[in-house]
């Protein structure tokens, strides 16, 4: 029989890429998440029953040992940006992490894969860098042999991130951005679902791998990027740390006034992080050690981004049969 591999939070970002990766390897692959019902286009990554959406609450032991049980590999790629409620930064990023490297080791799992980030500090700044340095500590304290991935900032198709600045360029002739000069190293989500696939089938020695695209950028350059790609003209305009301060503080009240039920844009936390750089380190592991070259942005962002240009899919004809007039 195949080999099983459980990856918790398989349906997000990331989670998606790396189930893809292990069912064309030949894996099964169990789908642990709170809501497998909304998880159901994972199935087709392989044959009729390989990849399965199961339920699993990473908060809660008897869950997790039922998600993981039989499992030759576990992948654990949950996480969350909202430090309050049920499924705050401690609840998930270090309490949720930390079971599921407990549960692994009890269960005799061979490889423990933990997608952590870059900037995870115990003693860090934001609640969020801490939240995922105590992750880290205690996963490698339950399970010594894992390997643990520090990603940059993801991109691809379905991100969070060159998505939603394209989109905030249709409302407007400026483009606001915290922390302009902060530098980013984006990496894009199939070469950390590759680093992953290695990890997971034992192809990686333990440790910490730090993951970065093979780009260093500034928050702002990267924000310039982007608008060339989209084929639009905007004002990228920095806004100062202390300004960002009082509007996360604000976004924060109001997050909690509405029951946590509406997001908003910025977070007093996420201010914090944006003070620091987030680039991979000197003398750390990285794709080099694990045999990948990254990919440069240029050759994966038209693919997604040409949606917010102008003309859509047509920006190019439409430019052609602009120069076929003149």
């Amino acid at each position: 029989m195949s080999k099983l591999v459980t990856i918790y939070g398989g349906s997000g970002f990331l989670g998606r890429y790396i189930a893809r990766r292990m069912a064309k390897a030949g894996w099964r692959v169990r789908v642990a998440v709170r809501r497998p019902n909304e998880a159901l286009f994972v199935k087709p990554y392989g044959t009729v029953g390989q990849v399965a959406p199961i339920l699993c609450n990473i908060r809660d032991d008897a869950s997790v040992a039922a998600a993981m049980a039989g499992a030759d590999a576990v992948v654990n790629c949950v996480g969350t940006f909202d430090k309050g409620g049920k499924n705050n930064f401690a609840a998930v990023q270090t309490e949720g992490a930390a079971r599921i490297a407990r549960l692994a080791a009890a269960e005799g799992v061979a490889n423990l894969v933990h997608i952590s980030a870059i900037g995870a500090d115990a003693n860090g700044q934001s609640e969020y860098a801490r939240s995922k340095g105590k992750g880290e500590a205690e996963v490698l304290s339950a399970f010594p042999g894992a390997v643990i991935l520090r990603p940059s900032i993801l991109f691809g198709p379905e991100d969070n991130f060159f998505n939603r600045f394209a989109g905030m360029t249709r409302f407007g002739p400026v483009l606001p951005v915290v922390g302009g000069k902060t530098r980013f190293q984006p990496v894009f989500v199939d070469d950390v679902a590759h680093a992953a696939e290695k990890a997971a089938k034992g192809e990686a020695p333990a440790g910490i791998y730090e993951l970065g695209g093979p780009e260093v950028q500034s928050f702002h350059a990267l924000m310039s990027k982007m608008l060339d790609v989209i084929q639009r003209r905007r004002i990228v305009l920095n806004l100062p740390f202390w300004i960002a301060g009082i509007m996360g503080s604000l976004f924060d009240f109001a997050h909690a006034a509405t029951g946590r039920l509406i997001s908003m844009p910025l977070t007093r936390d996420q201010v914090t992080s944006l003070r620091k750089d987030n680039v991979v380190g000197e003398g750390v592991r990285t794709f080099a050690d694990l045999g990948i070259e990254p990919t440069a942005m240029e050759v994966v962002l038209p693919r997604y981004l040409w949606r917010f240009r102008k003309d859509g899919q047509y920006a190019d004809i439409t430019a052609s049969a602009r120069n076929l007039r003149t």
